[in-house]
């Protein structure tokens, strides 16, 4: 039996819900590929003792975000040969199966092209596996713009034709973890019920070298019609979002969120606790970085201005895929602000798609980072 812990300023509905997250982050194991189970024995049951009047429905949102995040780990540790892009959308469409107020659509490689996606049809150009682009809508209520939470998902990055260093290139099955985490809060969503409305789209696809690769060089066209000058095909994950952002403007967002492991530079520049935040809007702001200190997913604002903005212009297309160096994390956002006209913010997780070694509280292996924060962005965000 467990009591959750009474601490200033934290609440028991918070300590259990914390409580009972905690409880399944920390059992969680991955075993799917192993003969014979290295663990213990299970645990069958565990009791959170507390006489608190709303701990039974603290303890069933903590369980809810605990399953989803679990989720999400379990998508990411899944090796790439496996977890593929339509590995990635059936998990999708299972979501509607269970919870009845989501919709999941899945564009394949015709459906992309109809859409227009030339910039997502480049970088999966080079992988013999098919492209999806997988589209949930959650309709908690009848009407009201939605917020569209976008993710990154490219099962596999080698960096195509401009082929990343061996060392550790395994862990780039973990590069789809952006759309893992916006898998995992629309499940959140749905299984708490909320009154809103979202939307989640996540571009799925590889990023590998072959005869039919996409080049540096070239110049892609996307949804929207903006022309992009490839210079590097390792910037392949900005380029996929890109249709994605485009194809966001649809809905009339009241907000869009996208959520991507993207730059080695922001893990220089935050490390690998904090995402990277980017957005101008202080409203914006404001409401992801309360967010983050209620998940204990923290994030930290990293510059985006007009410098950046130029660092990216192209001499022979719209756009370019990289700018300068050093603001890597800030030239990124500039590339993918440009594709947005709506209230917007970028979260770089490359440092916190998987842990290289056991936390006291989680295993090695994909975290999972994302579906708790992206939940109480929506929560903030609706004041629901």
């Amino acid at each position: 039996a467990l009591l959750p812990p009474e601490m200033p300023g934290i609440n028991q509905q918070t300590a259990i819900q914390a409580l009972a997250e905690t409880v399944l982050l920390s059992t969680y194991t991955f075993e799917h590929y192993k003969k014979q189970s290295e663990e213990a024995a299970p645990l069958n049951e565990i009791f959170i003792v507390s006489t608190y009047s709303g701990g039974e429905k603290a303890l069933k949102e903590g369980e809810i975000l605990g399953r989803a995040v679990n989720m999400a780990r379990d998508l990411g540790n899944h090796p790439s040969n496996v977890a593929t892009p339509s590995h990635l959308a059936k998990h999708a469409q299972e979501l509607s199966k269970n919870f009845p107020k989501i919709r999941v659509r899945i564009l394949d490689r015709a459906g992309i092209k109809k859409e227009g996606m030339g910039a997502l049809l480049a970088v999966a150009q080079g992988s013999d596996e098919e492209p999806r682009f997988i589209i949930l809508e959650y309709h908690g209520k009848k009407s009201g713009a939605p917020v569209v939470l976008i993710g990154k998902g490219v099962t596999f990055d080698s960096g195509g034709l401009s082929l990343k260093p061996w060392e550790k290139m395994d862990e780039m099955k973990f590069d789809m973890m952006g759309g893992a985490a916006v898998i995992g809060a629309l499940r959140t969503i749905a299984a708490l019920d909320l009154p809103v409305n979202v939307v989640g789209l996540v571009p799925a696809t590889e990023n590998l070298p072959s005869g039919s690769a996409y080049r540096p060089g070239d110049i892609l066209r996307g949804m929207g019609g903006k022309t992009i000058e490839v210079l590097n095909t390792d910037a392949e994950g900005r380029v996929i979002l890109s249709d994605a952002l485009e194809y966001a403007k649809r809905y009339k967002p009241a907000l869009v969120v996208d959520v991507a492991t993207l730059t080695g530079a922001c893990i220089h520049a935050v490390g690998e606790e904090y995402a990277g935040l980017f957005t101008r809007d202080a409203k914006i702001k404001k409401c992801i970085e309360d967010a983050a200190e209620m998940t204990n997913e923290p994030v930290w604002q990293l510059p985006l201005d007009d410098s950046h903005v130029h660092s990216i212009k192209s001499y022979v297309a719209d756009v370019k895929n990289i700018g300068e160096r050093k603001p890597g994390a800030s030239t990124a956002a500039a590339f993918l602000e440009f594709f947005t006209d709506y209230p917007w913010a970028h979260l770089d997780i490359a440092g916190q798609m998987a842990y290289g070694k056991p936390q006291p509280f989680q295993r090695q292996g994909a975290r999972g980072f994302g579906v708790h924060l992206l939940t109480q962005v929506v929560r903030n965000w609706f004041k629901v």
